[in-house]
């Protein structure tokens, strides 16, 4: 029978729309790019006219690849004179050092086998044999076969089932199969050995499937079959694998005889085609920019000869044909961020390729939630041999993607957007005519980067009268006919081929991370992330900022830091520094949310405080006194802008480095106050936006300014010039440094480069500073074991200093002179071996009271009983998430008893005991539910230099997000910013997060390589030192080696950390994420609709999902439903909450017809896959409106087909579970942390998932808050936080 599948999108009747069904919307074009629009359609008429000008130098001669009209227009020959984009690129920095030797089917375990039938599949690319007609296809990360009988015109009306047949199988993921053109080959794409995507060939038998499948004795033989189970056995126990185990194994999995063809270990190679001549083969070679965004670009490469096993394939052989273009404007030197490229090659004759490319991102950025129907890929042919160019195909309307060639040449077919339906298209080379001959395929991915192709491979029959494509699950047989012209058109109506096949995947255990939050609140917390270092003039003696508060620390010594005496204990301080390189006297900042930045002067030994005044309201930072031997000083500082946190509305002026004069205090000086004169901005080259920037003086008269990548000196002895500014002296310039320091005593530089810290003596301006092996400077060494952050030397510049978590490091610099031979010889780690054994380690200890104690002291003050820290709320309606069935969930008529911020008890009215003294709340009826974890969680403030209280964490607690998960923040800041939060200088959720990315793509901040297990552990090291128990989490983000994340993961095993990946939009290696046991994929699989094939292996594995509807992968964002719908900027709690300019950037929006959603249909998926037994989680991804968008996914997370209970479980325990916290929290438990959330009588949450947002009351660790407005209701009744003046009205 015909199936329709017209569309996948998902019926409105399956579920619910979250909000009114109406026409969706998305932001509009600022006028900036509706100007920039109008210039470019100009610019491309222009083209075009010359274009089809030129074209017609070349219509004497006829080939159907290169036939021209106006509506295809030709470019002109490039010929041999052509100026190649990409003759300039090296391509020679990344990776920076080659992987340790790896194999990711036996250095990694699999001690679990899923085996499980199937009969449809998700996203089958697949070629069809130019001879038989067998059809090979790619599924789960397996090739199988179905004969040619399996598309017979019988079969197929009849509905029969054919086997597929296993033809390669085991751990490597195998994708993209391409029969050689005579047949007796296959191509296809593998990450086998080191977990890179590279192309790889194997014979292929004139017996077709039958002797290709894995269990023939052609392929392995009976005895090499039964020892299957036992050898692979003894690969999870971690036993060695022989030689003779290995070729066994080979055997089984049908790759024995598989030969490389590409040999990359950092890009990565997909969709393979032959030339015509058989002996090489066109593919696409993947680039990273500094984002971990494939461009692609046409590759050749030779295949070698199958029997040929003497001559190892080269790293990074292979030839460049088709480039990637440069947007107009750009340099040759800026090529590596052009992330835009072209894919989907394929040979049209012996010197003409035809490809795909994505002709919508013209300015080189890749941008999200594009407009499908506009059209987005077109296609294109170009002649190699005289460099011409054409558009077969135009991406307007509906785009134009996975180029396909009939056999004889004559026709191409390719897929394409129509309305709410996608076809598949012919076009006639030698007419012209296009027949649009089935509307019956699955939604292309052209929407987003696509490295599995915007559609499965599809390919013609030996005879070319059929197409066999996948579309909705299975593949289909497409029928051809001819007219009375000889165009290709429709023939009869497409059916499936019916398959039926067994899945066997060999998976890992899933990582998880176990953490008891309540051991993070008893009595007193040893915080583990500090920043702000500062040493003294001889590096003795180092200051640092605390979490808001300023300690001073004796380096060497066991003697616990020492707070520094200041005028106002509730308030935060920052930024300190020794005053003249002093170690008596210490200058920080301190804030305050209504007055800003203020600066206050402490002497050490006394302990008096001294306040600096006559200064302007401004954000201040880094102040730094001159040394000298009078009381008269100079004093410098810099004044910043605005903030995310802080606002853009007050004090933003005349941002730079301001001076002005200060007496500092004498013996018996009776004054508290120090007044500044003279301050004023002095005009220099500054950054002030650089989040790295730091001055000192290095005499009375000279500060020395460090950015991140920048070092200068201003000398203030001599007048301004006629623009008013100082003499500026360059000193060193960081070629991709993070921060940077200088020493004006030995002229050498130390800086943060890749993540770890290093020192280059000589330096000057020419001095290229970074850590490239073979490209570093002379005499560089590496400093840092496992990396570190605020880099400074000391007041002499004797003594280089930074910090990792709770350890202090320092090393005097004329030590490293004891390790030069060691040095020279180790071009890749530069003498780490022996500078370890410099270094001097002093651990930092500083505590502060928990959250939960501070409560019990607070609510002891305000009580009048015995029971003065226990409150009871009385006929609720209670969702406790204890046992997975709502029947034993739901409590009507249910107390809850909260004591000293933990759960005491909780039952039916009556059957809890009521403590005498306690306070009590009457719910009236009202929902109690676990409080809210945000599963995927962003904010910005932490970046921030200044201890603002956040808006951000204030919102997410408004609205009952009580846990936030964040996977993607600044290692220590992060983890300085949650101080803030459990020290109780702002208010906010519990906050957990990833650190910084475990970056893939080309960039010089985030790159790692992970080559081999010691980087591992280092990356690791980075993050969990930073946070200590309160750091469980890792994030991979696109690392394109599956060894390097193999290595982690096994790393991560030893050190209670959990996984969760980066979807990334990358089909293929989010199976390897869920095979591999990482603990989540974040963000939905990059193909909306799944089937039985992922379904299951998705749900049984035992990955957590986060898909982040809101954002999803595959079309128009699901947060542009909710901007489109609701007033946001109207909404009076958001205004209370959230920065107004941020509300009115969502005023206007887009029509977005339905059908570009497509969360609709990864909603659905999800509920499926839920329905399995997935723990699914939500999250909001900090998208605004912060704190509404969490209740907004919620409400997508239904549209699938959750019922409410099971969303809520998704809000609650699901995350809790797949985390590793449920002991703690993501339950209404006795004995758990008493995070909650109360709605008011009458809001019922199992009806309508959409009261979600009312909130009456938020509960974190006990402490109660009026949901609406923040207002404190215990135990300090009326207490309100103040926040900075983020908004003007």
């Amino acid at each position: 029978m015909h199936l329709d599948v017209r569309r996948d999108v998902k019926s409105t009747k399956q579920g619910e729309l979250p909000l009114t069904l109406s026409a969706t919307y998305a932001p509009p074009p600022t006028r900036c790019s509706r100007a920039t629009g109008a210039f470019l359609t100009l610019l491309a008429s222009v083209c075009l006219a010359f274009l089809v000008w030129r074209g017609a130098l070349f219509s004497g001669v006829f080939n159907p690849i290169r036939a021209s009209s106006a509506n295809n227009p030709s470019s002109p020959s490039l010929g041999p004179e052509y100026d190649d984009p990409a003759s300039e690129f090296k391509d020679d920095v990344f990776p920076l050092r080659q992987h340790d030797p790896w194999d990711i089917s036996t250095d990694f375990p699999y001690p679990r086998t899923l085996k499980y039938d199937v009969e449809e599949g998700t996203w089958l690319r697949l070629d069809v044999h130019p001879v038989s007609g067998d059809i090979v296809f790619d599924m789960a990360g397996d090739l199988y076969c179905l004969p040619a009988s399996s598309y017979t015109y019988e079969n197929v009306a009849l509905g029969i089932t054919a086997q597929a047949i296993p033809i390669l199988t085991g751990v490597p993921h195998d994708s993209d199969p391409r029969f050689s053109p005579e047949g007796d080959r296959l191509a296809f794409r593998s990450d086998a050995g080191l977990g890179v995507d590279n192309i790889w060939v194997m014979p292929w038998s004139a017996g077709g499937c039958t002797e290709m499948d894995v269990y023939s004795p052609s392929v392995a033989s009976p005895d090499v079959i039964a020892l299957k189970e036992y050898e692979d056995n003894l690969l999870a126990q971690g036993v060695k694998e022989t030689e003779d185990r290995r070729l066994r194994r080979l055997s089984r999995e049908g790759r024995l005889s598989a030969r490389r063809v590409t040999n990359e270990t950092y890009n990565w190679v997909s969709d393979p085609r032959w030339h015509p001549s058989g002996a090489k083969i066109i593919a696409t070679k993947w680039y990273f920019s500094s984002r971990s965004l494939g461009a692609g670009e046409g590759w050749e490469y030779p295949v070698p000869s199958l029997d040929d096993k003497e001559h190892p394939v080269e790293v990074n052989a292979g030839k460049r044909l088709i480039s990637r273009d440069l947007p107009f404007g750009w340099s040759k030197s800026n090529y590596v961020e052009q992330q835009i490229g072209h894919e989907q090659f394929s040979w049209a004759a012996d010197d003409v390729v035809v490809y795909a490319g994505n002709v919508r991102d013209s300015q080189g950025t890749f941008e999200y939630a594009k407009d499908v129907h506009s059209g987005i890929y077109s296609i294109f042919s170009k002649n190699l041999t005289s460099g011409f160019r054409e558009v077969l195909v135009d991406a307007f309307p509906g785009g134009a993607s996975r180029p396909t060639l009939s056999r004889d040449g004559r026709t191409l077919a390719f897929v394409r957007r129509v309305r709410d339906k996608e076809a598949l298209v012919l076009k006639d080379l030698e007419t012209g005519t296009l027949h649009y001959i089935w509307f019956g395929l699955t939604y292309d991915l052209s929407t987003i980067y696509a490295p599995m192709g915007t559609y499965p491979s599809f390919a013609f029959s030996p005879s070319d009268d059929a197409i066999l494509i996948w579309a909705a699950g299975q593949i289909y047989h497409v029928p051809l006919s001819k007219n009375t012209v000889g165009e290709r058109v429709a023939g009869a109506e497409p059916r499936p081929v019916r398959f039926h096949a067994q899945i066997e995947i060999k998976v890992a255990d899933t990582l998880r991370a176990k953490t008891d939050v309540r051991d993070l609140e008893e009595e007193n917390q040893r915080l583990h992330a500090f920043t702000h270092l500062s040493l003294d003039n001889s590096g003795k003696k180092a200051l640092f900022q605390a979490s808001g508060v300023t300690y001073l620390q004796v380096i060497g010594s066991s003697v616990p830091a020492e707070r520094v005496p200041v005028a106002h204990p509730k308030a935060a301080y920052y930024s300190p520094s020794f005053v003249g390189g002093d170690g008596a006297l210490v200058i920080h900042a301190r804030w305050s949310d209504t007055f800003f930045s203020r600066f206050e002067i402490a002497d050490l030994n006394s302990g008096t405080v001294y306040e600096l005044t006559n200064l302007p309201m401004g954000r201040y930072f880094s102040p730094v006194v001159s040394g000298g031997d009078t009381a008269r000083r100079t004093i410098a500082f810099i004044k910043l802008g605005g903030g995310v946190l802080t606002g853009d509305v007050v004090a933003t002026a005349h941002t730079g480095i301001w001076v002005g004069e200060i007496t500092l205090p004498t013996e018996g000086s009776s004054s508290s106050v120090i007044e500044v004169e003279g301050a004023r901005k002095i005009s220099t080259t500054i950054d002030p936006s650089d989040d790295k920037l730091k001055i000192s003086f290095i005499s009375s008269s000279k500060l020395l300014v460090q950015e991140s990548d920048r070092v200068f000196t201003v000398d203030l002895s001599e007048d301004a010039d006629e623009w008013g500014r100082y003499v500026e002296e360059e000193l060193a310039e960081g070629y991709s440094t993070d921060e940077l320091a200088f020493s004006h005593a030995s002229q050498g530089a130390a800086f943060v480069n890749f993540l770890h810290v290093y020192y280059a003596p000589n330096v000057n301006t020419s001095t290229a500073l970074w850590s490239k092996p073979g490209k570093a400077p002379t005499g560089l060494t590496r400093l840092s074991l496992d990396g570190g952050h605020d880099v400074v030397f000391s007041g002499d510049g004797t003594v280089i200093g930074w910090l990792l978590g709770p350890y202090l490091h320092t090393v005097p610099v004329s030590l490293l002179s004891t390790c030069s031979n060691a040095i020279q010889k180790d071009t890749t780690t530069f003498g780490i071996g022996c500078v370890r054994n410099l270094l001097n380690v002093t651990e930092i200890a500083v505590y502060y009271e928990s959250e939960v104690a501070r409560l019990h002291r607070e609510a002891k003050v305000h009580a009048t009983t015995a029971n003065g820290d226990v409150v009871t709320f009385v006929n609720a309606t209670i969702l406790s998430m204890e046992n997975g069935e709502l029947s034993a969930d739901l409590i009507t008529g249910g107390s809850v008893v909260l004591r000293g911020g933990y759960i005491d008890a909780v039952g039916k009215d009556g059957e809890v005991s009521i403590p005498k003294g306690s306070v009590v709340i009457q719910a009236d009826g009202g929902y109690i539910v676990p409080g809210f974890i945000d599963a995927h969680a962003h904010w910005s403030g932490e970046s921030e230099a200044l201890p603002a209280s956040s808006w951000e964490m204030e919102t997410f607690l408004a609205y009952g997000v009580t846990t936030v998960h964040n996977p993607s923040l600044q290692n220590y800041l992060g983890f300085v910013g949650r101080g803030r939060v459990e020290s109780g200088l702002m208010i906010g959720p519990r906050v957990f997060h990833t650190g910084q990315i475990i970056y893939g793509a080309s960039s010089y901040t985030y790159h790692h390589d992970i080559a081999n297990a010691e980087e591992a552990k280092e990356a690791l090291t980075r993050i969990k030192v930073e946070g200590g128990p309160a750091s469980w989490s890792y994030k991979n983000y696109n690392l394109p080696a599956r060894a390097s994340r193999q290595r982690l993961l096994l790393q991560a095993r030893q050190m209670n950390m959990a996984c969760v990946p980066e979807g990334g939009m990358n089909f293929d290696w989010d199976l390897t994420y869920i095979v591999d046991g990482m603990t989540t994929v974040e963000h939905n699989i990059p193909v909306s609709v799944l089937y039985d094939d992922l379904l299951s292996l998705f749900a049984w594995s035992g990955t957590g999902t986060t898909p982040t509807h809101i954002v999803n992968y595959g079309g128009a964002f699901g947060e542009q439903y909710l901007w489109a719908t609701e007033d946001l900027p109207g909404d009076p709690k958001l205004r209370r909450f959230t920065r107004h300019d941020t509300l009115e950037g969502l005023s206007e929006s887009t029509a977005r017809p339905l059908n570009s959603l497509a969360f609709l249909n990864v909603s659905t998926s999800v509920a499926k896959m839920v329905h399995r037994g997935i723990h699914a989680h939500i999250g909001a991804h900090g998208e605004p409106p912060l704190g509404l968008m969490y209740h907004h996914e919620m409400a997508l997370a239904k549209v699938g087909g959750l019922s409410n209970y099971e969303v809520l479980r998704a809000a609650t325990i699901h995350a809790a579970v797949t985390f590793g916290l449920d002991k703690s929290i993501g339950s209404v438990s006795a004995g758990k942390l008493a995070d909650l959330v109360v709605y008011p009588g009458g809001v019922d949450l199992l009806e309508d998932i959409r009261k979600t947002r009312d909130l009456k009351y938020v509960i974190r660790g006990g402490r109660i808050w009026e949901a609406e407005d923040m207002t404190e209701v215990w135990p300090v009744k009326g207490r309100k936080q103040t926040l900075p003046p983020i908004n003007v009205d």
